[in-house]
């Protein structure tokens, strides 16, 4: 299981506003059977198989052509792990129930 955070960025659009961009790109995930789908500020968040996620993101990255966009830049981090199961909210539940040491 892995987590990975989408960020497209249309390069060149009409006006200063991407939203109606990521609106696309965020309902192409939501769309996706298998893959939970987080929507933050300034990325898209995929959990799921890897296998299950590339096309999703390739199918993201790929929207903002769809809409006249000559150019888009699509960043990707991608957290894997085999040791054991990755998930979104049992990550935040740990740093939120102190679960975890932070250095100051």
């Amino acid at each position: 299981m892995a987590i990975v955070e989408v960020r497209v960025l249309p390069i060149g659009t009409s006006e200063a506003s991407i939203s109606s961009y990521i609106q696309d790109c965020f309902e192409i995930a939501e769309g996706a059977t298998g893959i939970q789908t987080i929507l933050t500020p300034t990325s898209t968040l995929l959990e799921g198989e890897l296998d299950d996620i590339w096309p999703v993101v390739e199918a993201m990255h790929r929207s903002p052509f769809y809409s006249g966009v000559d150019r888009v830049v699509t960043t990707l981090t991608i957290d894997d792990r085999l040791d054991k199961k990755l998930d979104m909210e049992a990550m935040v539940n740990s740093v939120l129930n102190g679960d975890v040491l932070l250095n100051h």
